[in-house]
């Protein structure tokens, strides 16, 4: 089934960026996964979008992300990814703040030496703007970063797991390092009242690393 059918109330600017991602997809995944798996994947993570995008001609590029880290996920899965660097999934309610924090923090200090993603249960329309200026102030940028939701192949291929304030709806799955960090939520806050939250979870990030014994490179 073609890009087009699966969404035939799409523009043509939409349809050209689909094709568009799917082609960019079926090259960086050529050998481990068939165009119908990828196919399958990108228009799932188009789906999960577009129920709450406020600007959809950003939908495509959004989709093309997702389903990257799913299929990576899936191919870690599978055994198709030899890498052996541990994968650590920061999960929070709305992946706008807190766990986008953690995200950039972990991704700044581990460099290649780990791999780090994050979701949310009920994924916000967009990353935080505070979070965003409290990050930038330690020169980090999260700016293109975007909430999402978590998905099965995305938390089976986590070595582990950090949890804030998602409660029940974390997933569970066996033989998982779970930890859950009890940090405030900085929704609605302002940048002097996140401040200290980015710097708690800067510490718990590190504390982290060190106990995954990977070298902070900065």
């Amino acid at each position: 089934m073609t890009d087009t059918h699966r969404h035939p109330d799409l523009g043509i600017d939409q349809q050209h960026a689909l094709l568009t991602a799917t082609r960019n997809l079926a090259e960086e995944f050529t050998g481990t996964f068939s165009r119908e798996t990828i196919e399958r994947f990108l228009h799932s993570s188009y789906d999960q979008f577009a129920d709450r995008a406020t600007i959809s001609r950003f939908l495509p590029l959004l989709a093309e992300r997702f389903a990257r880290q799913r299929l990576h996920a899936l191919a870690r899965i599978e055994g198709k990814d030899t890498a052996t660097v541990p994968i650590v999934l920061f999960l929070c309610v709305h992946n706008a703040g807190r766990s986008q924090m953690a995200l950039g923090f972990f991704q700044h200090l581990a460099g290649t030496a780990a791999i780090g993603w994050s979701g949310g249960s009920e994924p916000g329309i967009e990353v935080n703007p505070a979070a965003i200026a409290a990050m930038r102030e330690r020169g980090i940028d999260i700016s293109r970063e975007f909430p999402k939701p978590w998905s099965d192949e995305i938390t089976r291929a986590a070595d582990v797991i950090i949890t804030m304030g998602c409660g029940d709806a974390c997933p569970i799955f066996p033989s998982k390092r779970y930890e859950d960090w009890t940090v405030e939520d900085p929704e609605g806050l302002d940048l002097q009242a996140i401040r200290p939250i980015r710097d708690e979870i800067e510490r718990r990030v590190r504390t982290l690393l060190t106990e995954l014994e990977i070298q902070i490179t900065y």
